[in-house]
């Protein structure tokens, strides 16, 4: 749940209008290879957090398997992510709440909803899964219905609304705007998928991450691309895909079938569901940043201050005040009217997935020929390996080359790359200046599982 909950967010019942808008119908294609590539990451990564289960996942097997350098580099681009996602998600929820009861100003309910979830994420691991939950349980619900009410309009069994059948599939064009519509949009969407990688993060807490991993990598994958791509057939069967506000952030996908569906106040329901998610969003968010930061504090690529955790929760609550600075700078923005500036900063999270899945199957390539040649059995493989591995890296790199040549998307490369480049820098120079050499050495040979971690307690 965990899991579903980091990766839909509003980018599914808001954001997925503008890929609908963009494509036509045939943006079903975008959001289902996106989704072939999070399943084939997803393997690959569950092969390595199987065999080595740690609290810092992928960047751990990159340091193992590519270099320090790679590990600092990925470890630090993802914290920022999800650092800078925290403030956008804060911001989404002070507009809703302000909409609602107006008598408080957007940016004191983003400042009440920050202090609230940095709370959660003080308590014990366990508390902070039963908010995530019921967060994630609301989103799942809301979705479940979704697709039921839109399936019985398609079978043309619902009795409210206009929208029957399909025939918004294919009466302008399957793919009225082009095969290159649909290669953008692919890359729109794959900032969507970013947050199934969590599962691995959570399950290195649980009492048996081993079998933790395998099970829910063989749940989650599936039920997330049915709740993506399901919902978005949903859609483009039931709604023009040339209908003007679905591409309105003040509307939605979401909102425009619930509209053509009869439902009465579909914005409010829509606004319930959105401040849900944010809400869920950022209470990931906040915990997988505070343990990627834990995790590169163990490899001395973060001060040791990171490893801090509660005495009686085991929370790295250091790691989690630290992990919130955006968050309480966005609420700054927001008081002070300049939250432009804060849209500059997301310009650099555009292809940090796309970074991540590359260095996720560039870690599981090197990482498995080593297990090999130590003749250690694997329980979780990678389907056809080496070939997959080599396909998905390939299509990665394919993809950031026709960003860069489309046009499209090239700030987001262009912002994305230049951060990573000056984060690589700062890794070399760290390792060559010896800078936490020693925990270094001390902490990539062993997995760091939950029960050290609460081992390491101030």
């Amino acid at each position: 749940m965990m899991s579903i909950a980091g990766v839909i967010g509003a980018a599914l019942f808001v954001g997925s209008g503008k890929q609908i808008a963009l494509a036509g119908p045939a943006v079903i294609l975008a959001y289902a290879g996106g989704g072939l590539l999070v399943i084939l990451v997803m393997r690959m990564l569950g092969e390595m957090a199987v065999a080595q289960p740690d609290t810092g996942s992928f960047s751990t097997y990159a340091d193992r398997a590519i270099g320090r350098w790679a590990g600092f580099t990925i470890g630090w681009l993802y914290w920022y992510f999800w650092a800078l996602l925290m403030g956008w998600e804060a911001y989404v929820a002070g507009q809703i709440l302000h909409d609602w009861f107006p008598f408080i100003p957007d940016w004191g309910y983003a400042l009440l909803v920050t202090l609230s979830l940095v709370a959660v994420n003080f308590m014990n691991v366990r508390n902070y899964g039963e908010f995530e939950f019921w967060f994630a349980l609301i989103k799942v619900g809301a979705i479940v219905l979704f697709l039921v009410i839109g399936s019985l309009a398609i079978m043309h069994l619902w009795p409210w609304g206009e929208a029957r059948g399909v025939s918004q599939l294919t009466a302008q064009g399957f793919m009225p705007n082009g095969a290159k519509s649909v290669v953008v949009a692919l890359l729109g969407v794959m900032f969507a998928f970013i947050g199934a990688e969590i599962v691995t993060v959570a399950a290195a807490e649980s009492a048996n991450p081993s079998q933790e991993i395998v099970r829910t990598i063989k749940s989650v994958v599936w039920r997330i691309c049915l709740f993506y791509v399901g919902s978005i057939f949903i859609v483009v069967c039931l709604v023009p895909y040339n209908e003007p506000t679905l591409a309105q952030p003040t509307h939605g996908s979401y909102n425009v079938a619930l509209n053509v569906l009869g439902i009465p106040h579909a914005q409010a329901i829509v606004n319930f569901v959105v401040l849900t998610s944010v809400c869920s969003c950022f209470n990931s968010a906040l915990y997988t940043a505070s343990r990627m930061l834990y995790s590169l504090s163990r490899r001395g690529d973060a001060h040791r201050i990171m490893q801090t955790t509660g005495r009686r929760t085991g929370a790295p609550y250091v790691g989690v005040l630290v992990s919130s600075v955006f968050a309480f700078a966005a609420v700054w923005l927001m008081a002070t009217s300049q939250m432009d500036l804060y849209d500059v900063l997301m310009q650099a999270t555009g292809t940090i997935a796309l970074f991540v899945y590359l260095v996720i199957a560039c870690s599981q390539l090197r990482m498995r020929y080593r297990l090999q040649a130590d003749g250690v059995e694997l329980r979780f493989k990678m389907w056809l390996f080496p070939w997959l591995t080599y396909a998905v890296i390939v299509c990665i790199i394919a993809a950031l080359a026709t960003m860069i040549v489309e046009g499209t998307y090239r700030t987001e490369v262009t912002y994305t790359s230049a951060l990573a480049g000056a984060i690589v820098i700062m890794g070399i120079v760290a390792q060559r200046l010896g800078i936490g050499k020693r925990a270094h050495q001390e902490n990539t040979t062993a997995p760091q599982t939950g029960a050290a971690m609460g081992q390491s307690r101030a």
